[in-house]
């Protein structure tokens, strides 16, 4: 009798609690999410494929027309046809950019680049700011102008009534 209720604890204690904490479940979702309905094998093997798209696609370097000149030929010809419609006017690279290619080179590539973009917003906040305070000094200015106008108006009446 004794053995037998041993070993059905050992059962339980193998099927359930090492189960448990070998590979613990999660907490259950709050009642009010919604559950996502499962991907299917196809939906997941697309999300695979475009995962090692994008992945394979985050590691190619630009390498120069030396190396691949056929590609740059191409983009010549497209240039030249778009530079008759566009100005001759050469394309500065956006800030997202900048820090793109900054952060492929690495944290010492980075580090300047980041700089950079704190110390044009840190100064784009510094003029605003500075053009807020002078808009407030000219409000305030123009409310005490007013004030003065009125007890001038005001002083102005006061002797009339009194002759």
């Amino acid at each position: 009798m004794k053995v037998r209720v041993v070993c059905r604890k050992i059962y339980d204690y193998v099927r359930y609690d090492l189960k448990e904490i070998a590979f613990p479940s999660s907490l259950p979702d709050p009642p009010n999410i919604k559950k996502r309905r499962k991907l299917t094998l196809e939906e997941r093997i697309w999300v695979l494929k475009r995962a090692a798209r994008l992945y394979a696609a985050s590691w190619v370097r630009d390498i120069g027309p030396d190396l691949r000149p056929d590609d740059y030929k191409k983009d010549e010809l497209i240039e030249g046809s778009n530079a008759e419609n566009k100005t001759t006017k050469e394309k500065e690279p956006s800030t997202l950019e900048d820090l793109a290619v900054a952060a492929r080179g690495g944290m010492e590539t980075l580090r300047p680049a980041l700089q950079r973009v704190y110390m044009t917003r840190a100064s784009s906040y510094r003029d605003a700011l500075k053009s807020f305070v002078a808009g407030y000094q000219e409000g305030v200015q123009q409310v005490i102008e007013k004030k003065e106008e009125l007890k001038s108006q005001e002083d102005a009446d006061v002797p009339k009534k009194s002759i």
